[in-house]
């Protein structure tokens, strides 16, 4: 276990928009920064990070947290994983305590499937330069296709010895369990008890998460079996999963972001050529088809792709699969067609590093255009084809999000068609109407936890209903609700600083003396007994109030980020990303300045002390009122009226407070 102590010397190192940057592409604005959010499907930055507070907070799906906790929830870490990946990240020193058995056992078996990953990893490549086969083979391999030294350790690549059982068996004498080696994929055990290497005799191609972890493998035959499969990949597992990875992506999302665009390629060894040539911001799927999950990892660091493909019909095909999934989530499509019969890889091995840089810049066309001429060429004045070619380029252009994007592409597609743009754009407006009606009329999924939790009982109408509900927070019937929050949200973003208040003696002599806001809050609301009707507000004012009467000054907020409560955790963490910032504009070019927060903190502490007491006291009188239409007893109605009438006289006090006019 990792002590306390080294716990908040790692939080104290953390800069949460580094950790989160590593994942995310982020933009500055304000003192915050935005993002599209990793854990749901958007296309408009609601993923909102705070590096003065240490947190995050997606405004789409709710989504909060500190780096310790997005950590967890991205790269599916345990805590301690967490905390040893920024100890790493921030070269802090980890001191560890003795686990017990339980917790000990708890968290082994997902931990030695990434040891054990690690372990082969090594020792692959290990083999390449300390072992007489490995060298001559699986070395000798990636010298002839042009790989340097520096690119094979780049990308951790390796070798499995031929002999059927040569890493099990070494795995085993380094104490790895046959459980494990079976987990993961790296051994194969037979019904009679007999095992051997999954990946033997064949080069191997690690597979990394985005942070750097190894999760599984890609092993290339090197012998001419006819029966024996060209690529076989680790099975899925509890930390791999084939199609939520894009292979060369840790060594690539760097690039990617700097550039601002990625290359999508077919293969592994693509991968590593264009990265040997420069071209370092390239990925591409691990032994699947594209899949959306892996498209939405491309998301996270640029909306930009060009799709290189072989130019052969198949590589061509290929592209129109992939593209199609590419525009639906809202991503700008460009492709590269390589000559017949060449690959990136073969094209870098032939012509070198600046041409095929060249080729790239030269030969890279807008996708739709492409798709649209390649299929033109197959339509030989046959008017049944050129319908079929018009539904299909139609289908994509409406795929196409942004408008003037898609209104670009029915020019330019209707001019190579020779068609009408009127009568494109007609057949793009039906498509989309369809798609729409589609998407309002899709019933919805009974097994969809998000949806419901019990569909039994349920009837098909109200299901449907329940699908195009909106997800809004429910109607709260607490009328302070929204003042109540106003002073907790004061404790926690401004709850330490100091402001300068004037006090009274005994003697009547007055001086200022400076307490922190949670002092004055906290003191003023218990001196008048006010309670919050709102639970999570009154939890965190008890917290506050609770430190203050135990003689400190305030609470540090990172208690509520880690809270036990998820409602208290998330309220807090959603009140805290305050992303009130003033634009330079207003002062260097309109010369109007604008107070900060921080800058009037005094009067927004006192106006929102006097409003939340005001607010309290409003519905204490609507209450009075109410409590008159069914009372019989005139002594009870006279005293209700005396109580009405003192509130009434504070009311008018408060309402002069604020300088507010009240009825």
């Amino acid at each position: 276990m990792i002590n306390q102590e080294t716990i908040q010397r790692i939080m104290d190192a953390t800069r949460i928009e580094e950790v989160i940057g590593e994942f995310v592409t982020m933009k500055r604005r304000g003192t915050n920064y935005i993002g599209c959010c990793p854990f749901h499907n958007e296309k408009t930055p609601s993923f909102s990070v705070s590096p003065a507070k240490g947190i995050y907070k997606c405004f789409g799906c709710g989504e909060s947290g500190n780096a310790v906790g997005f950590l967890m929830k991205h790269e599916h870490y345990t805590y301690p994983e967490a905390l040893r990946w920024l100890a790493k990240k921030y070269n802090v020193e980890v001191e560890e305590e003795k686990m017990s058995e339980e917790q000990i056992e708890k968290n082994n078996e997902r931990d030695a499937l990434f040891h054990v990953s690690e372990f082969a990893q090594q020792y692959f490549s290990s083999l390449l330069y300390e072992d007489e086969m490995g060298s001559a083979i699986g070395l000798g391999y990636f010298h002839s296709r042009g790989l340097t030294d520096k690119v094979i350790k780049d990308f951790g690549l390796g070798y499995c010895l031929e002999q059927w059982d040569n890493f099990t068996s070494y795995a085993r004498k380094n104490g790895y369990s046959d459980n494990v080696l079976q987990k993961t994929g790296l051994t194969i055990f037979k019904d009679d008890g007999k095992s051997y290497d999954r990946f033997r005799g064949r080069v191997m191609f690690p597979i990394y998460s985005v942070s750097g972890r190894v999760l599984g493998f890609s092993g290339r035959i090197l012998s001419k079996e006819k029966q024996a499969a060209k690529y076989v990949n680790s099975p899925d597992s509890e930390i791999y999963n084939k199609s939520n990875i894009l292979y060369g992506l840790y060594q690539a999302k760097n690039a990617i972001t700097k550039a601002d665009k990625c290359y999508l390629v077919e293969g592994n060894i693509d991968v590593i050529s264009m990265y040997q040539s420069g071209v370092e911001n390239t990925v591409a799927s691990c032994g699947t088809s594209l899949t959306t999950e892996q498209v939405k990892l491309i998301r996270r660091y640029t909306k930009n792709v060009t799709v290189l493909y072989d130019g052969d019909n198949a590589g061509i095909k290929a592209a129109f699969r992939a593209v199609n999934m590419l525009f639906e989530e809202g991503m700008h499509v460009r492709v590269v067609l390589f000559p017949e019969g060449e690959d990136p890889d073969s094209y870098a091995q032939k012509n070198g590093s600046t041409k095929l840089q060249e080729y790239l810049k030269e030969n890279e066309t807008n996708f739709v255009l492409f798709k649209t001429k390649v299929l033109a060429d197959d339509i030989k004045g046959d008017p049944i084809r050129k319908a079929e070619v018009l539904s299909e380029i139609v289908r994509t252009i409406a795929l196409v999000g942004d408008l003037l994007e898609r209104t670009e592409y029915v020019k330019q597609c209707a001019s190579v068609l020779h068609l009408p743009e009127e009568t494109l754009q007609n057949e793009v407006a039906k498509a989309l109407n369809r798609k729409l009606y589609d998407n309002i009329n899709q019933k919805p999924d009974p097994n969809d936890k998000d949806l419901k939790e019990n569909v039994e009982g349920v009837s098909e109408t109200a299901l449907e209903e329940e699908a195009r509900r909106e997800h809004v927070a429910p109607f709260s019937l607490n009328p302070a609700q929204s003042q109540e929050m106003k002073i907790v949200k004061l404790l926690l973003n401004y709850g330490s600083e100091l402001i300068s208040l004037e006090v009274e003696d005994d003697a009547g002599n007055k001086e200022n003396n400076e307490y922190t806001v949670a002092q004055v809050v906290v003191n003023d609301v218990l001196a008048d007994q006010i309670t919050f009707e709102d639970p999570v507000c009154q939890t965190i004012f008890n917290e506050y109030a609770r430190q203050i009467e135990n003689g400190g000054t305030y609470v540090n907020p990172q208690r509520f980020v880690e809270y036990e409560d998820k409602s208290v955790r998330e309220a807090a963490i959603t009140m805290m990303m305050d992303d009130y910032h003033v634009s330079d504009n207003w002062s260097e070019k309109k010369h109007i300045y604008v107070p900060k927060p921080e800058e009037r903190l005094r009067k927004d502490v006192e106006e929102s002390l006097l409003t939340f007491k005001l607010k309290k006291l409003e519905i204490k009188i609507n209450d009075i009122d109410r409590q008159f239409s069914y009372l019989t007893d005139d002594t009870e109605k006279l005293m209700l009226m005396a109580q009405k009438m003192n509130y009434l006289k504070i009311k008018q006090k408060l309402g002069c407070a604020l300088n507010r006019v009240i009825t």
